[in-house]
């Protein structure tokens, strides 16, 4: 217990992260539809471009996420948590400024660009961190209070908001609340490394041949390299020779090519044959986060 009361502020973190990502779901829609087909409840391009932004961001993810916790591993979990929770605050300020056409475009390409890095990696780096302070006989609780606080509460809080305030609200308090969730982060949370057989870490920028504990103190200046940084070809490797983790990664690509695919279709089909709006998305959206935080109580 005492373990699990150390990861309040990794808790508090995550939901704060969370309560600003998921407000903004609800209201998306409309925002999309008005930018791109103003006036009406069908439009095609904009189905089409929420499929081709969720594929890229997929493939993206799948890129970074092997480079980002192994940049973790090196130089800890909150310093790598520090660019995902930051550059995820820039879409959210582009539409809390303006929806118009031409800043919905900017908002389409800098969220899809941030979202290879951010979208997955914070709840990743928080898993990580919890294993990396957590016994091993502990992990299976403290990561199920983890997927309550980030995706049970910070869900149903982050909708609830959003249905009792205006589009042009929520995107400004979202903003407000991801600030306040890597402030909060970088001030409150305390690093976390993954420690090697001797307790010890190895930095993922190492010296050259003259640096090291016995370099001269006179040494005019040092020489960095970056090393172990997993390349493409590295996580094709892994993936072929390791059996549990390529199935691993299968099961969680059609699982989010699901989700992702029939979050998107359903919002678009109840906007064009019942006329939903975000008051009404954010109702249902309740919901199944009411029932979803339910069942995990249950199941914790």
């Amino acid at each position: 217990m005492e373990k699990l009361t150390s990861l309040s502020h990794l808790f508090v973190t995550v939901f704060l992260s969370g309560f600003a990502s998921f407000m903004v779901i609800p209201a998306i829609t409309d925002v999309t539809m008005f930018a791109l087909c103003p006036g009406q409840d069908e439009c095609s391009l904009a189905i089409y471009l929420t499929g081709f932004q969720q594929a890229i961001i997929g493939l993206g993810t799948m890129v970074m996420m092997p480079v980002i916790g192994n940049l973790s591993d090196q130089y800890g979990r909150k310093a790598m948590l520090t660019l995902p929770m930051t550059v995820s605050i820039i879409p959210l300020a582009i539409l809390a400024y303006s929806r118009t056409t031409s800043f919905f475009y900017a908002y389409y390409v800098i969220r899809t660009l941030t979202a290879m890095v951010g979208e997955i990696s914070i709840n990743c780096l928080a898993l990580a961190y919890v294993a990396d302070n957590i016994p091993e006989g502990q992990r299976a609780s403290a990561f199920g209070i983890l997927s309550g606080v980030g995706t049970g509460a910070s869900f149903v809080c982050g909708t609830l908001a959003t249905r009792f305030l205006s589009t042009t609200s929520t995107f400004q308090v979202a903003t407000l609340f991801s600030m306040i969730a890597a402030v909060y982060m970088r001030v409150f949370l305390k690093e976390s490394l993954r420690p090697d057989e001797d307790g010890l870490t190895q930095p993922i920028i190492k010296g050259g041949p003259d640096d090291n504990q016995n370099e001269r103190a006179d040494s005019p200046r040092k020489i960095w390299e970056f090393k172990n940084i997993p390349s493409v070809r590295d996580v094709t490797c892994l993936l072929k020779t390791s059996v549990t983790f390529s199935q691993a990664a299968v099961v969680a690509f059609f699982s989010s090519l699901a989700d992702g695919g029939i979050q998107a279709s359903l919002l678009y089909f109840l906007k064009a044959q019942f006329h939903f709006n975000k008051n009404q998305f954010a109702d249902l959206m309740l919901i199944l986060g009411v029932a979803g935080m339910v069942s995990q109580a249950c199941l914790i």
